[in-house]
């Protein structure tokens, strides 16, 4: 097992720089355990989407990241956060490109060397969904 911990800027995309860090470091298997830091902006799909019905909610901050999981994979990432508007009220969800760092956001990944996560489409959810080999 192995960590990558790394510091993003602001104006940069959250997700896709997460993205980003599992290709570049060739990431087969990882899970996200920590972010900590300030979002300008925030894009999150809500709860109880479907392939056809998926519903994107955008807000504009600042905000305060209290909380984000996910596996992480050079083969897709599934993510999770929950933010903090300036009256402490939180939203959560399935975490889309378009979270643009304020500021600063701090990730630390464990990487796990002995299985590799993949996605693979599941006809009851309708979704790429995890595949561990």
């Amino acid at each position: 097992m192995r960590q990558i911990t790394a510091r993003l800027k602001s104006g940069q995309d959250l997700k896709e720089e997460i993205e980003n860090f599992a290709n570049e470091k060739g990431i087969g298997a990882g899970v996200l355990v920590s972010l900590v830091g300030g979002l300008g902006k925030t894009v999150l799909r809500m709860p109880g989407a479907t392939p056809e019905k998926q519903v994107v909610r955008e807000w504009d901050g600042p905000f305060e990241i209290v909380s984000g999981t996910g596996t992480i994979s050079k083969d897709g990432c599934h993510i999770h956060a929950s933010v903090s508007d300036a009256n402490g009220v939180v939203v959560g969800g399935h975490l889309k490109s378009g979270c643009i760092v304020a500021n600063t956001v701090e990730v630390v990944i464990l990487v796990f060397d002995d299985i590799v996560y993949k996605r693979a489409m599941d006809k009851e959810t309708g979704f790429g969904e995890l595949d561990i080999t």
